[in-house]
């Protein structure tokens, strides 16, 4: 018996639009996406005829912190939290994040390896949450930015064990800390931390076992030394310059901006508790990190949605909000959406299974009331968000 949807406007996830096109889901994949109806449909087949709606690839966050709660305070949270609490917090949020459409996330750096047992909790149908691919324990030197949830390690040899040891726990990228950043206290988002011969051996490292990397690099030597490294994507990026830029290119490495990170913190500010550090910081980057971001996108370097979720009010289940900052920053509505379907994907490097609607493809997918190549905003109106399916199978469905 398939799922046939029909009469909506099918935003394929790459640029294309198919005006009233036709969606069929057999089993957990996609058996037909195009123009006009399935002829003849099944009486067996389950058909939606959903005009006056949009259907889209399921959305991908590519840069979460599924354990953090996105209190004011959240890293004394973490700490003062117990691992069982920090555990039903997660599992929390991973229910938060698929019911928003988010159907993929990719986790970049959890407590304990709690992230790891939530994703193969997902996986075996124990709890409700997004497809997750997860980093385990950050890598970052002794005292670096992120060392709350981190494996602090100095020097090549540590650096090797430390992604070893993320690889025996089961991540499926590594996450390397380049820089500093907002939500360490005494640390500057703009300084370099790991040397380029720690980035490179653990890149390595990572390369060996057939993972991919990924680096927090918020200051420019640091942005370069991870792509000397040959660092996968460049997280935050909030101070690119011309020569960044260029080797993002040449090294055909993503960008993930995470604007809802600093946005998030100066809207709620010290009034609302977040740390004065934190708020400071952040207005010290908030206009380079745009300005970067307007130039990648200019120079066509490949851009992908994340939002750095588990931030200071920056809540898992409002992920959708980078959507509209990207198109703020100069984004189409459809770049907008392409970076949260297709390019995220490519990121993840799993762009022949998810992250465009084709056939063969698991069928993730949500149906929006109404248009958001309109009005990005959508995304984020639950009442608008009428459908979420992944792999074949609904969990939400009120069309």
């Amino acid at each position: 018996m398939a799922i046939v949807f029909e009469n909506g406007k099918v935003i394929i996830g790459n640029g294309k639009v198919i005006e009233k096109g036709t969606v069929v889901v057999d089993g957990n994949s996609f058996k037909f996406v195009g123009p006009g109806k399935k002829s003849p449909p099944s009486k067996k087949d389950t058909v939606f005829n959903i005009s006056g709606k949009a259907i889209l690839p399921g959305l991908i966050d590519a840069h979460i912190h599924i354990c953090v709660d996105g209190s004011p305070d959240p890293m004394t949270s973490l700490l003062k939290d117990s691992v069982p609490q920090v555990t039903l917090k997660a599992a929390d949020h991973a229910r938060r994040t698929l019911e928003a459409g988010v159907t993929t996330v990719r986790d970049m750096g959890g407590k304990d390896y709690i992230d790891i047992a939530l994703r193969d909790g997902i996986e075996s149908g124990i709890l409700q949450g997004p497809r997750m691919l997860c980093s385990g324990k950050l890598v970052c030197m002794t005292g670096g930015h992120g060392w709350q949830l981190g494996r602090e390690a100095n020097g090549v040899d540590e650096v090797r064990a430390a992604v070893r040891e993320q690889l025996k726990a089961g991540a499926d990228l590594i996450k390397l800390m380049a820089t500093g950043g907002i939500l360490t206290k005494g640390v500057e988002p703009g300084s370099t931390q790991f040397t380029l011969e720690e980035l490179i051996a653990g890149v390595e490292e990572a390369k060996k076992a057939g993972r991919r990397t990924a680096t927090h690099a918020q200051g420019t030597e640091g942005i370069k030394n991870a792509l000397w490294a040959g660092i996968n994507s460049i997280e935050h990026s909030f101070f690119l310059d011309d020569e960044a830029i260029e080797l993002l290119l040449e090294m055909k490495a993503f960008v993930v901006p995470t604007l809802c990170a600093p946005y998030h913190i100066l809207k709620a500010g010290v009034r609302k508790g977040v740390p004065a550090y934190a708020v400071e910081k952040s207005e010290k980057v908030m206009k380079s990190h745009w300005e970067s971001v307007k130039k990648a996108r200019k120079a066509g370097v490949p851009i992908a949605m994340g939002t750095d979720a588990g931030t200071p009010f920056n809540r898992h289940g409002e992920n959708l909000k980078e959507m509209e900052l990207l198109v703020k920053v100069g984004f189409t509505p459809m770049e907008a959406i392409v970076a949260t379907t297709k390019t995220a994907s490519e990121v993840l490097g799993l762009q022949e299974k998810i992250g465009t609607l084709e056939r063969g493809k698991l069928a993730d997918l949500v149906v929006l009331d109404g248009d958001p190549l309109k009005d990005i905003t959508l995304f984020q109106k639950k009442d608008k968000l009428v459908a979420i399916m992944k792999e074949g199978r609904f969990y939400k469905c009120q069309l």
